[in-house]
């Protein structure tokens, strides 16, 4: 029968001479190889003095988003959690009292606000469903833990600072987003 491609190649079954018995030119061409890596640059980073740079489209840690007057955006429509494909978020809803005007920027927001970094696989389908930009994924990666309860974010956890009371700590928080939004006016 003829073979579909030219992948496979005949076992040789030729006794091994004296040099492949003893095994020294194996050993050889192995340190060669040793010998090459020991020159070449690491591959290592020293984390906490360096910072490996991701790629421009890196999904960290969740961040849930203000407008300018410092209002949160999320109105707890859902869609974030239903386009979820771990159901990693959890939210409930509640309704806006009067006076609360200057914190939240629609008559419903969420009361509470969860994401379960241990079920998330940072796809952004959360971002994408989001119809009011509440949501983003940032350039943060999320930090090591040693109990389960500190990869579960709340909403005190996920909310960007004050863009108004902490300009600073915003605008670091807005990464990438910040720059694009101050090249685009």
């Amino acid at each position: 029968m003829q073979p579909l491609t030219n992948r496979a190649k005949p076992v040789d079954r030729r006794p091994m001479t004296l040099v492949e018995r003893i095994y020294l030119w194996n050993i050889f061409k192995g340190m060669m190889i040793t010998l090459k890596h020991l020159f070449k640059r690491k591959a290592t980073i020293s984390y906490p003095e360096q910072k490996r740079p991701f790629s421009p489209v890196f999904r960290g840690l969740h961040i849930l988003n203000r407008d300018e007057e410092g209002r949160e955006r999320c109105t707890a429509c859902g869609l974030c959690a239903l386009a979820c494909p771990a159901e990693a978020i959890t939210m409930e809803a509640a309704e806006r009292k009067k006076g609360e005007e200057h914190l939240y920027r629609e008559e419903k927001y969420a009361a509470r606000y969860e994401i379960n970094m241990l079920r998330c696989i940072f796809c952004g389908l959360c971002e994408e469903a989001c119809p009011k930009d509440a949501i983003y994924l940032s350039e943060t990666f999320a930090p090591a833990n040693y109990q389960r309860k500190g990869f579960i974010y709340g909403k005190k956890d996920l909310l960007i600072p004050h863009p108004k009371e902490d300009p600073e700590a915003y605008k670091k928080a807005l990464g990438n987003r910040y720059k694009q939004s101050q090249n685009a006016n």
